[in-house]
């Protein structure tokens, strides 16, 4: 059997080696009958810490590494949008 794995987006960078990342899930409410949202912020090992906040990413299941940290990340699917402004030449999201 395969590891659990996520896709998701990294909302926060602050930590060392460690991101958080923000992963989805719809579901049809029993009653109503219409689809809703949920979302749940995993923390994620990064070792090389090249994710950015907006990145999304796949988280996959591993041993605990700290006491709220099971994922690592595995890879970046989408890189985050940046663009420089050309008067400044600063980079931003």
């Amino acid at each position: 059997m395969g590891r659990q794995n996520f896709f998701g987006i990294v909302v926060g960078t602050a930590m060392q080696k460690t991101v958080k990342v923000r992963v989805a899930r719809q579901f049809v409410h029993p009653i109503v009958r219409k689809i809703i949202t949920r979302h749940k912020k995993f923390l994620a090992h990064d070792e090389k810490e090249i994710c950015s906040l907006g990145d999304v990413v796949r988280i996959e299941a591993c041993r605990p590494i700290s006491k709220r940290k099971s994922f690592t990340v595995a890879e970046i699917i989408r890189p985050a949008r940046t663009w420089t402004d050309p008067s400044t030449s600063e980079v931003k999201r």
